[in-house]
């Protein structure tokens, strides 16, 4: 059984909470925080025009770490299927993620699933996110140390157990049931792949759609058949946290 650690962050304090209502005489409630994070479609045109590969929407608002796009080269559709190679050629490959975020809290994670013809993990450790970075056969690396992305998954395709044929990577909500967080809250996810060796993008997926019903998104998945390795941009969503996507995929989990 893998133990699921909570996801916390520091108290707020007199200061934070008053920069997050713009030092109002009032609490915002849910129709204030989200008049704050909207912007007029004037600013968005402004951006883009300055930076066609930056969408920065929520870069002036308070409380929110904006991401700039990094340059999206070999864009792929929702539902299209893209040939990677053979593991032999890739050797090593690299799925970096980012997003923004339309309300300050929604704080996402991004975890990778290492599945076999099944559709279930082989047991509860082939599972990879920030409580559990590598996998048993230390070929599949969580990191959320990233500079142009916010996380990553690298993926070592000599060193994979022949058993796992999918990897699917999820973006998910931190305690999304409990502040009431959904996915219209956030924009701008995508997944890109890379050669590890030279860094250069083999495909890319932007997200065009988000729903208010979903706090898990599947984005993407690497997937094995006839011998190559293939992307699938899948951009579904389901309503679980991360222990129900735990569940849905065969893992087992007690959380702390």
């Amino acid at each position: 059984m893998l133990v699921l650690p909570k996801k916390t962050s520091h108290p707020l304090h007199t200061d934070s909470i008053l920069e997050i209502n713009r030092v109002t005489s009032r609490a915002e409630d849910y129709t204030g925080i989200h008049n704050i994070n909207r912007v007029t479609q004037s600013e968005s045109l402004s951006s883009a025009e300055a930076a066609p590969f930056t969408v920065s929407r929520a870069s002036e608002t308070p409380g929110i770490s904006h991401q700039i796009m990094p340059a999206l080269i070999n864009q792929t559709r929702k539902g299209q299927k893209t040939l990677l190679g053979d593991a032999i050629s890739l050797g090593k490959i690299k799925a970096c993620l980012g997003w923004n975020v339309k309300n300050p809290a929604c704080d996402v994670d991004v975890s990778a699933f290492l599945l076999g013809r099944d559709g279930k993990v082989s047991g509860d450790d082939w599972f990879v996110f920030y409580g559990q970075k590598e996998s048993p056969d230390c070929s599949v690396i969580f990191s959320d140390r990233e500079n142009t992305d916010r996380e990553s998954v690298a993926i070592d395709l000599s060193r994979l157990n022949p058993s796992i044929t999918r990897i699917v990577f999820v973006l998910t909500i931190n305690d999304a049931f409990s502040k009431r967080l959904n996915f219209g809250m956030i924009e701008d996810a995508y997944v890109r792949i890379l050669d590890a060796a030279s860094d250069r993008e083999l495909v890319s997926f932007v997200m065009d759609e988000y729903y208010s019903n979903v706090i898990s998104m599947m984005i993407g998945e690497v997937y094995l058949h006839n011998g190559n390795w293939k992307f699938n941009a899948i951009g579904n969503g389901v309503a679980k946290d991360l222990e129900g996507l735990c569940g849905l995929y065969g893992v087992q989990v007690k959380q702390t």
